[in-house]
């Protein structure tokens, strides 16, 4: 290892495990390094670029943010750039090519090439550890799990990650413990599927035994869960968000549409039926429980029929949370090998608008129906004389926040990363606001 302390700097696109990579990565580079925050404006002499492959925007936007990083070196700002992560993995010969200016490329997620680049010994006991980033101090991503097993039409991530490899128990259990004794009191579940998780390992779907026991983390007081497969859906995970006080009553589950034509070019392995089945389900079996999923339009098989049965579906359901992207043909994709992306890009954009606009008048009037209520909200950040917070109900980074006004002489720095009780008192499409209580 080089003697002089260098200062690195890293960048994260794409997705929370994006981050999490990020934040293991920085916790194996030893005393080297001083690591200066993300959005610092401070010279550097290594910029580390982790990069998103999944869509077209999200390749856009990882390219923009080389391209900057390259131009902070012509500056001299920056010394040394690397990039890595999924655009890097996918796109492994084409990006050298594009970009030389970039010092050095890597796929993911293997960090070992990039420790050795950076002249750090890769140390296996360090693996386990992560420095967390962003997200509030009393938050923090867990990735229960790499890569996936499944198919889907539209989606590269298997041929970039490669199949589902789940975390041991163990090894999430004891990284859960470091991250509470640093003051995380949330942890966000999340992988390809998570309710995958186990099948490898164990031969059984385990994410009900993994919240299990994580909720025996005393620090612990929430555990939420993204990104679930509606396929084989596990029971045991009903039971415990409805029985289990640490787990929020809140699930992502994407389920991308609800047309049986559309499903079945999606290779969703799930039908029209077994989705109203499912969500039916959620609502009963977990009474109060809000909703986030994600809709895609403009996919091939995709009619103004089947949008209309989709539209149809979303003002049924009344997710709380739902987000949506326009079909992307991804090269390598099983929808780009077998079928014709036939929606013209206008076409795909004014289904977005109107699924979107349908969905704001559902969301507003969700906020609105919490207007009066006492909740318990985990500060994030203070924002002038305001606090910066969210409920079980709010997920970080994609949904809504709790705005909550303080009284003169509050010592608000001294809230952040902690449990307070408010009222709500008012509501957006978006945003709610409150009074502490």
């Amino acid at each position: 290892m080089e003697s002089k302390t260098r200062r690195l700097r890293t960048l994260t696109l794409g997705c929370s495990k994006n981050r999490v990579d990020t934040e293991h990565l920085v916790a194996q580079l030893g005393g080297g390094f001083v690591v200066l925050p993300e959005d610092s404006s401070e010279p550097a002499d290594v910029l580390l670029v982790n990069t998103c492959g999944f869509i077209g925007d999200a390749k856009q936007e990882s390219i923009n943010a080389i391209l900057g990083a390259v131009e902070l070196k012509k500056q001299g700002l920056v010394g040394q750039i690397a990039v890595f992560g999924c655009l890097s993995q996918r796109y492994s010969k084409e990006m050298p090519e594009l970009i030389p200016e970039v010092d050095a490329w890597f796929g993911a997620p293997d960090f070992d090439p990039i420790l050795k680049w950076l002249k750090v010994t890769p140390d296996g006991s360090l693996k386990k550890f992560r420095i967390p980033t962003d997200c509030g101090p009393g938050t923090a991503y867990l990735k229960i799990a790499e890569g996936c097993d499944r198919h889907c039409s539209y989606c590269a991530i298997p041929n970039i990650r490669g199949r589902h490899r789940s975390v041991p128990m163990e090894e999430l259990v004891e990284e859960a413990r470091q991250l509470a004794a640093r003051g995380v009191k949330e942890l966000v579940l999340i992988a390809q599927d998570t309710t995958y998780y186990g099948l490898d390992l164990y031969r059984r779907r385990a994410l009900a035994e993994l919240i299990e026991r994580l909720s025996e983390i005393e620090q612990i007081k929430w555990i939420r869960i993204h990104y679930s497969y509606p396929d084989g859906f596990p029971e045991d995970v009903l039971q415990q968000m409805a029985s289990n006080p640490k787990v929020c009553k809140y699930l992502d589950i994407p389920l991308q549409h609800i047309s049986d034509v559309v499903l079945k070019n999606m290779r969703r392995q799930v039908d029209g039926a077994w989705t109203r089945s499912l969500i039916s389900r959620l609502r009963a079996e977990v009474p109060g429980v809000v909703l986030r999923t994600t809709m895609i339009v403009g996919h091939p098989g995709e009619g103004e029929k089947e949008f209309r049965e989709l539209l149809d579906f979303c003002e049924e359901a009344k997710f709380e949370r739902l987000g949506a992207f326009c079909y992307s043909e991804e090269e390598g994709t099983y929808g780009a090998l077998h079928f014709k992306d036939s929606v013209p890009q206008e076409e795909k954009q004014r289904r977005w608008d109107e699924l979107m606009s349908r969905q704001s008048g559902i969301s507003l009037a969700f906020n609105q129906s919490r207007v009066g209520s006492e909740v318990e909200v985990l500060v994030d950040s203070v924002a002038g004389d305001s606090l910066v917070c969210r409920s079980q109900y709010e997920s970080p980074e994609v949904d809504g926040e709790i705005i909550v006004h303080l009284p003169a002489g509050t010592d608000a720095s001294a809230l952040v990363g902690n449990f307070i009780k408010v009222r709500i008192t008012g509501a957006d499409l978006y945003d709610l606001e409150a009074s502490m209580l």
